[in-house]
């Protein structure tokens, strides 16, 4: 699936995979390991979840 929404895809995914800017490469892949994983509801509750938000977050080039 593909998303641009972060919490969506921690919430349902078990692989994100970040991708650079054009000419488009892979930046980095993430293995999402919530604990007790189950609704997308309840994987944005998991304490791993806000760890995965920022390490994602801070890979994205966002020029503001």
């Amino acid at each position: 699936m593909v998303t641009h929404d972060i919490n969506e895809a921690i919430a349902i995914g078990d692989k994100v995979i970040v991708l650079s800017e054009r000419p488009c490469q892979i930046k980095n892949i993430y293995e999402i390991k919530l604990e007790n994983r189950s609704t997308p509801i309840n994987n944005r509750k998991d304490k791993n979840f806000a760890y995965y938000y920022d390490l994602i977050w801070k890979d994205i080039d966002y020029h503001l």
